[in-house]
């Protein structure tokens, strides 16, 4: 599988991590191997924008999913899942207001996009709670399996 990441946020990620975690997600749930996926960290002010144009909502937000072909969990079905836009300065205030690292924050983002990727949404009680479940054991597994990740932190110039 390809995992394509393009840091446009003046913050430094853990690429490896990020790669290394859409691919556990992707076989926990059946996903070929043959399909790919774009993330792309991105600023404040580009995620706005992107927020504003596809979702009518004003300001920035911390991850939006565009999906390109339909692929569903379990079916080997291969192609693009779609992209990832991730805004790191959005997850690391949301990471302070919770009490964990950025980066588990990015991590449990780029997780919540690809599933979107694949159909599942939140906009019930019950599908939230069965996608918010879903997402916390792909986070939890995967860390346990791949160990320590470094965080994220803005680039000094």
């Amino acid at each position: 599988m390809t995992v394509e990441i393009n840091n446009e946020s003046g913050w430094k990620v853990d690429s490896g991590a990020l790669q290394e975690a859409a691919k556990w997600v992707f076989r926990k749930l059946k996903i070929s191997p043959r399909c790919e996926l774009s993330i792309v960290f991105t600023d404040p002010d580009s995620i706005a924008l992107l927020h504003e144009q596809y979702m009518g909502l004003a300001g920035p937000t911390d991850v939006l999913s565009f999906p390109m072909d339909e692929i569903k969990p379990g079916k080997g079905e291969e192609g693009m899942l779609g992209d990832i836009m991730i805004c790191p300065q959005v997850a690391s205030i949301q990471a302070r207001c919770t009490g964990h690292r950025t980066i588990d924050e990015i991590l449990l983002l780029e997780i919540h996009g690809i599933l979107h990727l694949l159909g599942f949404d939140h906009n019930t009680d019950r599908l939230q709670r069965q996608m918010f479940s879903l997402q916390r054991y792909l986070l939890f597994t995967f860390r346990h399996q791949y160990g320590e990740v470094c965080d994220a932190e803005p680039i000094r110039s």
